[in-house]
């Protein structure tokens, strides 16, 4: 037994003492019941150095016996022998899919899993992370209750808050979960002192109480999915290490592994700390997958007075800790707030039932917290400090779904510390895209497709892991920015906003101006006022300015991140030439066989007929098309594209985002002070609404201007050779000043478009979203011919649809004193739940909070019905609630643009009322 000086954790001169205790408490604790009984001496925790260039410490000796011989072929086969590439293989055998072989180079659980702590909650972000993670807990309390043996133990959570914005996140949470059936209740600090006696809580604004929550012991989950995957069929095969993956024609087509080859049709990276490493090894293209490892920490106590086997999880994520019983002690561990990034040049290959050297220094800011909130463990006997790596993504976000480099590739990874709470979820929903060809539920967040190659750099991912790694604990604001990785991706633009006071946001690692400082934001009567906030922003009164100016005067934009394609024949300009026009009549929902020079609003639908995008497209020339996408669909708009194009070659597809840079110029003068600085006649009769020139602007050429704005307002995009953009900007400045022009940034665009009532992909629209639901309708051309996803939109047409995009006022609100609603908040319809919020911003022209969401109609049981006339269910005897916090709003529904006082509204962003 030795001891542990207090005053060395803790950083300052004390008495008390901590005592740790060994032997490791893994070796009779943490492994998994069947390895232990195999191998019981195996396991004496081996610790690793991080430092670059030093090896494990030697191998122990092997008890495994060899390895089952490898098939030649299988349907599926799953890298990575932890729970979530176990879940997958279980998830796949119980919907038939039983030609499914997992292999893992070590031994199942050895990589993470085995040294998880076992935190299951079903309190998320989303209203999907909920969903998920619901699905985990029940389908574990559903093992325990079957004598399964995974360590349930139903003792619930307690999430506290130190701060009052800690406790608004808490109440948006508790609201969301209510429409979801998920039992919480918003306790105060002598209620987290009942439910918890050992807690400190006089620094508590409050809480949160979900008592389904639960703990387990997470290898022997692991170990229930192989052994009932294996009872139907699946192959779990260990030592063996997958050393590459071969595609054919951009699909998987075998694996190369360390005992042979095996054909497949689809591969699962499940790898957890190796995924990245692994998807660089298919051939010929490599598979980005943007995780970095990252040490994390916890300690075990021996038994503590006052803890009970029932002691609730307690989640402290204002000092980045939680803790949860163990053995009648306590496990306590966090998310500092300065990580430590490791394995920077991979993992070893052979990293099994290891730990990294602990560190106490570090761990010292959460000991700091650990003491400060449960003052008992002060004089506790410390079994162990565990550090063990964790892998972690760009945004904090899991890694799922097919890549977009090679079809049938699929991930699995990136848990973020979250792998036994989410691994039964994530297993079912990337089994049901394998199945399906998509999840059964909106995964866009979690999509892989949403980075592109330069969120694969390591020294990107290891700058960025100082966020996403305390992002777990770290409140995050709404519309909060991170400050890693930034100036990668500028426009030509960036450096004369940045003068003229932009304060920039990034997308996709494009830099975007979101608004233009006032001059008088530093005065000191601003200094209390914050940029992020659950409340009126410091930015407000500058998008009211650049909201105004594009209402009256004119404003210009930088639009150089939207992504940009060409689709060209390959006889070029050939009037003979219909390739290109029959490849997107196929693709997209409207017609796009229109005159040359003319612009179209779009979907292209999946199979189902929701939005795999939405997408301008202008028709340059009999086969050239020019397409613009949302910057977020870059990879997965792409993707769509290639991976339906002609196999014979005769459509050409660029990528051209970084060729063109785009300026939106909004407003009533625009059409004036286009003319001013062109060599083309810009009034409403020759340059008519959705349609394109090429024009010279200045002294530039090769100039599309396109009248549209994406705002619904009157205006023009100039998509501009890049060589030429600052020329073109300065031009615009100069000739503009007589007109009030002024710059404007990405949130005078979002409350234009979200008061006028234009739905945006990614935030509104997704591919489980149809035109028929969300208003747009008369965009789908039924007549044109056959297209994907018609026989679904038919099906709407003919018989109902499932939700009503809707547009709502809230009354009795004040935007100065009230929360603000940001996006994700339940909606009622006469006092039930009727669905949530999509996005919302204040309407400078009406006056009001505005907030876009989806209305349905669920039964008694929760189940969505049918709304055969949609506008009836929507605006007849209903009464509609927006719920903020725990506080309802009275909402005031249309389902077109309200009447605003304004010069011009593009009719093309007007949804025309529809009776489906």
């Amino acid at each position: 037994m030795s001891w542990f000086p207090l005053n060395r954790a803790m950083g300052t001169a004390g008495v008390k003492c901590l005592k740790i205790t060994s032997p490791s408490i893994f070796s009779r604790r943490i492994l998994p019941s069947t390895f232990r009984a195999a191998a019981p001496g195996y396991v004496k925790t081996r610790l690793f150095s991080t430092a670059e260039g030093d090896s494990p410490s030697p191998e122990p000796v092997s008890l495994a016996t060899p390895p089952k011989p490898l098939p030649q072929q299988a349907r599926v086969v799953v890298c990575g022998g932890g729970v979530v590439g176990l879940s997958v293989a279980y998830h796949l055998a119980e919907r038939g899919w039983t030609d499914v072989v997992v292999l893992e180079q070590g031994k199942v659980t050895c990589g993470t899993t085995w040294h998880s702590v076992g935190l299951v909650s079903t309190m998320k972000a989303t209203r999907t992370d909920m969903a998920m993670t619901r699905y985990s807990a029940d389908l574990y309390k559903q093992w325990e209750a079957e004598g399964e043996g995974v360590g349930w133990k139903q003792c619930g959570s307690l999430n506290v808050a130190r701060t009052l914005d800690r406790m608004i996140h808490l109440k948006r949470q508790h609201a969301v979960a209510k429409t979801m059936g998920v039992e919480s209740q918003v306790v105060t600090p002598a209620e987290i002192q009942d439910i918890c006696p050992v807690l400190r809580v006089d620094d508590l604004q409050g809480g949160l109480w979900i008592p389904g929550d639960g703990a387990l012991t997470a290898p022997d989950v692991a170990m229930v999915f192989s052994r009932k995957a294996k009872a139907k069929g699946v192959q779990v095969i260990e030592d063996v290490g997958v050393e590459k993956v071969i595609t054919e024609n951009g699909r998987v087509s075998k694996v190369v592994t360390s005992a042979g080859n095996i054909k497949c049709e689809y591969f699962v990276n499940s790898a957890g700390l190796w995924s990245r490493e692994l998807g660089k090894r298919t051939d010929p293209r490599r598979v980005n997958v943007p995780l970095h490892a990252c040490e994390h920490y916890y300690l075990v106590t021996k038994p503590i007075t006052g803890t009970n086997p029932l002691m609730p999880v307690i989640r402290d994520y204002d000092g980045y800790v939680y803790f949860r019983e163990w053995n009648g002690g306590l496990l306590g561990g966090g998310f500092e707030p300065s990580p430590k990034p490791c394995f920077h040049q991979g993992p070893p290959d052979k990293f099994e039932f290891q730990l990294l050297q602990e560190d106490w220094d570090h761990f010292q800011v959460l000991l700091t917290e650990i003491l400060h909130r449960v003052p008992a463990m002060e004089t506790a006997e410390i079994r162990q400090l565990v550090n063990g790596p964790e892998s972690f993504t760009p945004d904090s976000r899991w890694l799922l779904g097919e890549t977009a480099e090679v079809a049938n590739y699929f991930v699995a990874t990136g848990m973020n510390s979250s792998g036994i709470a989410g691994a039964g979820g994530v297993g079912k929903q990337v089994a049901d895209w394998i199945i399906d060809g998509r999840p059964s539920l909106n995964m866009w967040a979690y999509d892989i497709r949403r980075f592109i190659g330069h969120h694969n750099n390591k020294r990107f991912l290891r700058d960025r892991m100082q966020e996403s790694f305390p992002a777990t604990a770290v409140l995050k604001y709404p519309r909060e920015e991170y400050t890693t990785g930034r100036k990668l991706r500028c426009s030509p633009l960036h450096t004369r906003q940045e003068v003229a006071g932009a304060v920039f946001g990034e997308t996709m690692a494009y830099e975007r101006a979101m608004y233009f400082k006032l001059d008088d934001d530093d005065s000191p009567e601003n200094e209390d006022r914050r940029m992020w906030t659950y409340t009126k922003p410091m930015w407000f009164e500058a998008a009211q300015e650049e909201y105004w100016a594009c209402k009256e005067r004119v404003c210009l934009m930088d639009m150089s991140s939207f992504a940009k394609f060409e689709l060209e024949g390959v006889d070029g300009y050939s009037s003979a030439s219909e390739e290109v026009v029959d490849f997107l009549q196929k693709l997209c929902s409207n017609d796009i066989d229109v005159d040359i020079g003319t612009i179209v609003h779009t979907g292209m639908q999946n199979k189902y007929g929701g939005f795999e995008n939405d997408t301008t497209i202008a028709r340059l020339d009999h086969n050239h098309f020019y397409m613009i996408c949302p910057a977020t669909q870059q990879s997965r708009a792409w993707t769509w594209l290639a991976r339906h194009m002609p196999q014979d070659g005769s459509v050409h597809l660029r990528d051209v985002t970084s060729m063109f840079s785009g300026i939106n110029i909004i407003g009533p003068h625009a059409q004036q002070l286009l003319a001013d600085v062109s060599d083309i006649s810009t009034s409403r009769s020759d340059f008519r609404p959705m349609s394109c020139k090429k024009i010279d602007v200045g002294s530039a050429s090769g100039v599309w201007a396109m009248r549209l704005t994406h705002t619904g307002e009157d205006g023009f995009i100039l998509y501009i050779p890049s060589e030429y953009a600052l020329h073109v900007y300065d031009i615009l400045m100069s000739a503009g000043k007589d007109y009030g022009v002024r710059n404007a940034g990405y949130y005078a665009l979002r409350h234009l478009r979200i008061e006028n009532f234009f739905a945006y992909w990614g935030l509104d629209l997704d591919d489980r979203t149809t035109p028929m639901e969300c208003g747009r309708g008369y965009r789908v051309k039924f007549d044109k011919g056959d297209f994907i996803g018609k026989a679904a939109l038919e099906q709407q047409r003919d018989h109902g649809v499932n939700k009503r995009f809707v547009h709502f006022q809230l009354e009795d609100y004040d935007v100065n004193l009230d929360l603000w609603p940001w996006g994700g908040e339940p909606i009622y319809r006469n006092g039930r739940n009727a669905g949530l919020t999509t996005t919302c911003g204040f309407g400078f022209a009406l006056d009001s909070m505005v907030c876009l969401g989806f209305v349905r109609d669920f039964d008694d049981k929760g189940v969505e019905q049918i709304l055969k006339n949609s506008n009836d269910f929507v605006m007849k005897d209903a009464k509609y609630e927006i719920d903020i916090a725990g506080t309802r709003f009275p909402a005031k529904p249309s389902i077109y643009t309200p009447k605003q006082n304004v010069t011009y509204v593009d009719p093309s962003f007007i949804p025309a009322p529809q009776k489906v």
